[in-house]
């Protein structure tokens, strides 16, 4: 027998979509703190905790935030319509930087920010994290297990309130701008722009790939691990 609980985290989890439009109805700090609060508890390198938000209500410092993610954004247009990658260290744009400023990017990508009731600004703290892969001659991934889980149960304690997200990475590509507009330190990175409001709509069916295209057993060539 399942326990409810159990079955409600995992309707959550499932129905948590990345929500772009929204009816405009209010967050109170109240709400947003209760999000917060229960977000804290993801984990993190060591416990230390090194995520910090920026609350951002104001429309301008919204507004300023989309634009500095505009670059990014065309880049991102520009490649997925060559056929590309987008940002990929393996496979890097064969697209010259005249191509990507003449991009027209859909606003879909920026208007969340500027409509969201809230945005908040997802940093971490470098002195407190462990990059295991510094190291390696590749781009580096595992400080990011030290903030995504926070940014995620942002986004779950935000669908259990009735509101719902998106998390955006565009204005990560111009951090030293978003640092200067927020007064963030040097060593205070920015992870992600998430977005909140109330959606206009909930989806219920997401579409994912399924186990057995992604968990093979014991090595890479492993067999498929299916439910049976």
């Amino acid at each position: 027998m399942v326990d409810a609980a159990l079955m409600e985290a995992y309707d959550v989890m499932r129905t948590t979509f990345a929500a772009r439009e929204y009816t405009g109805d209010p967050i109170d700090d109240a709400t947003l703190y209760r999000i917060l609060d229960n977000a804290r508890f993801a984990p993190s390198g060591g416990n230390r905790q090194g995520w910090k938000v920026i609350v951002v209500r104001e429309p301008a410092t919204r507004h300023e935030i989309a634009e500095l993610a505009r670059p990014a954004a065309q880049r991102y247009v520009a490649q997925l319509v060559a056929g590309e990658n987008p940002f990929n260290t393996i496979q890097p744009t064969k697209l010259d930087a005249a191509t990507i400023r003449e991009t027209e990017v859909p606003q879909v990508l920026f208007q969340p920010i500027r409509d969201a009731a809230v945005v908040l600004v997802v940093c971490v703290d470098l002195e407190v994290v462990a990059s295991m892969d510094a190291a390696l001659d590749r781009v580096g991934i595992t400080s990011g297990a030290s903030i995504y889980p926070f940014a995620w149960n942002i986004l779950l304690a935000a669908r259990n309130e009735g509101f719902g997200g998106v998390l955006t990475t565009f204005a990560t590509a111009a951090e030293p701008a978003v640092q200067e507009l927020l007064g963030l330190p040097p060593t205070i990175a920015v992870a992600a722009v998430i977005p909140l409001g109330k959606p206009r709509k909930q989806l219920t069916r997401l579409k994912r790939n399924p186990v057995e295209s992604f968990a093979t057993r014991e090595s890479w060539n492993g067999s498929r691990l299916t439910g049976n």
